[in-house]
Order: structure tokens, then C-alpha cells, then sequence
């Protein structure tokens, strides 16, 4: 038997595909390793928009926790910015 992944249940409890479910998950781990970086770095919203190319209001959004109308490629930018390494879960 599969073990269900996380993405898998938390797609069932949203009732959204499975790969919404693992594109949340995928895009909180992320947001999570981005916020250890710039506590790590000092860095401020205002700092991290202009590395990004996001406005501070966006990145505002996304780092309190509003993932309304986060795309993939935002929180990816955000990631670049504090040049956050990812390890590959496969």
C-alpha cells in the first residue's frame, strides 16, 4: 500500500487535484526557508522587493502567509533573491 503524501491529503481536505495540493506544499516550504534567510540576513521587505523585482506590498503578502494569487514563479523569485539552496526531494 502508498503512503498518502502530504500534498495528496491536504489536496482531499481542500478538495482541489493532487497537484494543487503538492503545490502548496511545495510553495510553504519555500516561503518557510526564504523567512529563515532574511531573519538570518537582517534583510528588510523593502530590501528583498528590489532584489526580487517584487513590489514590498507583494512580498508583505506572501511572507505574513496570504498565498491568494501566489504564483510559483513569485515565490521562486523570492527564493533567487535570498539565494536560498534547494535539495531535490527525488
Amino acid at each position: 500500500m502508498k503512503k498518502k503524501t502530504l500534498g495528496t491529503q491536504l489536496a482531499k481536505m481542500l478538495g482541489v487535484s493532487p497537484a494543487r495540493g503538492m503545490e502548496a506544499v511545495i510553495k510553504a516550504q519555500l516561503i518557510s526557508a526564504v523567512l529563515k534567510a532574511v531573519e538570518k540576513h537582517g534583510l528588510t521587505h523593502q530590501e528583498l522587493g528590489k532584489r526580487s523585482g517584487l513590489p514590498r506590498s507583494a512580498v508583505t503578502g506572501i511572507l505574513s502567509g496570504s498565498l491568494q494569487k501566489v504564483t510559483i514563479d513569485r515565490v521562486l523569485g523570492l527564493v533567487g533573491a535570498v539565494e536560498v539552496r534547494v535539495k531535490s526531494a527525488l
